[in-house]
């Protein structure tokens, strides 16, 4: 294959790669300033757009769900900016009423397309209109918010805390549904939910991703995991499912091609 973003090699470390969920695009945006999309046909892999913005290193970027927008935080910004690929206007959120942080950077969309959870400094996660970009309401974990997953049906979200606890949400009342300890945790970094609702995965600082099934999650305080999985060597920085629930990716970014497929 050639390289997505041959068209347009990035001048600086890329934080996001993500495919469009509908049409055969892929967006590249990182700590060059700039969002990038691409066609791929395998053959050219054609840049469709690029856009710039000034002064604003990005953490992290992701299309909507409906593949209209993409939204994009950066490394030391209270501000975030909606690419909106419609009308082809580029929207800074400066300010969101009721909502008080410093930096803005780590956030998940909800997979129908209602929600944006922004997760704050202090455990704080703050629960955002995806239409309207207005704070509907504010939860709190105990210590600190490291990552955060919505499940598939977007009516819970699974948040993982820096002292290794995972706390389940319900997203319509806002409540505390139920709270458990990962097995061995020194340190949650991310944390991830499969698509059909069977398992949890959570990665943590040694490197051990622990796989659990979901009901017992919700059922016990200190579940034990189906599998700990221990290849990576380096702090565990991202895991996802494919779509079909076989596959589980676990990575670090902390060394080179630290990426394992289970």
């Amino acid at each position: 294959c050639l390289p997505a973003n041959q068209e347009r090699l990035a001048g600086g470390k890329l934080s996001t790669v993500q495919f469009h969920p509908s049409a055969q695009v892929v967006l590249t945006a990182g700590r060059d300033r700039s969002v990038s999309l691409f066609q791929v046909d395998g053959i050219r892999n054609p840049k469709i757009q690029s856009i710039y913005l000034e002064s604003f290193p990005i953490y992290k970027a992701r299309f909507s769900a409906d593949g209209e927008q993409v939204i994009a935080t950066g490394t030391h910004h209270k501000m975030f900016y909606v690419y909106d690929m419609m009308g082809g206007s580029i929207i800074p959120v400066h300010q969101i009423r009721g909502m008080e942080e410093k930096f803005v950077k780590n956030f998940e969309v909800s997979p129908d397309g209602s929600f944006m959870l922004l997760t704050g400094t202090s455990g704080y996660l703050h629960l955002l209109s995806m239409k309207t970009k207005e704070l509907i309401n504010t939860m709190k974990v105990n210590g600190r918010s490291t990552a955060s997953a919505f499940t598939s049906d977007s009516s819970k979200i699974y948040s993982y805390s820096k002292e290794g606890e995972v706390f389940v949400w319900d997203v319509r009342s806002r409540k505390c549904l139920h709270k458990f300890e990962d097995e061995g945790s020194l340190e949650g970094k991310c944390i991830a939910v499969s698509k059909n609702n069977q398992y949890v995965a959570c990665g943590s600082v040694s490197g051990v991703v622990n796989l659990y099934t979901t009901d017992v999650c919700l059922k016990e305080n200190n579940p034990k995991p189906v599998k700990a999985i221990m290849n990576l060597v380096t702090s565990a920085t991202s895991v996802t499912f494919n779509p079909t629930t076989e596959i589980l990716a676990v990575a670090s970014n902390e060394a080179d091609e630290a990426v394992k497929l289970v």
